[in-house]
């Protein structure tokens, strides 16, 4: 007989439960108040092939126009690894960018059952949105 826990599980995201860390952000009860969370929220939402919160995070200058999910492609997200957020790396700068900022990140996943892995560097923007300043995700280069 197997035992089921009854704890709650941890956010996809590796956060502590996905109540207390991106579900927020995906329900718009809140607004994610770094690059990094947004970041991890929109991991978490790909993992939720949650397509609406993906597009609306996206900065209207680079957003899709088509479907960026396919009901043919069965995709399993296995794990986030945060490698750097640059406003860490700028602590130093007496007047960092808060309007800009990078998140590098390796995401492994599963697509049709062959292991994958994503290593992007991740450029954010923060504006004026509904709700007060918002962060975006513009885009990403990939260093390897």
């Amino acid at each position: 007989m197997s035992k089921k826990s009854t704890a709650p599980a941890g956010c996809p995201c590796g956060g502590p439960s996905l109540a207390t860390c991106c579900g927020p952000y995906i329900a718009g009860a809140a607004i994610a108040p770094t690059a990094e969370a947004l970041m991890r929220s929109r991991y978490t939402a790909y993992g939720q092939r949650n397509e609406p919160y993906l597009l609306a995070t996206w900065h209207a200058s680079t957003r899709p126009t088509e479907a960026i999910m396919s009901d043919e492609e069965k995709v399993q997200w296995l794990g986030l690894e945060v490698k750097s957020a640059l406003r860490l790396r700028q602590r130093k700068a007496d007047a960092p960018d808060l309007t800009q900022d990078t998140v590098e990140f390796v995401a492994r996943f599963k697509i049709n059952g062959r292991a994958q892995r994503l290593h992007e560097v991740s450029n954010f923007v923060r504006e004026p949105a509904e709700g007060g300043l918002r962060w975006f995700y513009v885009d990403g280069s990939f260093p390897e």
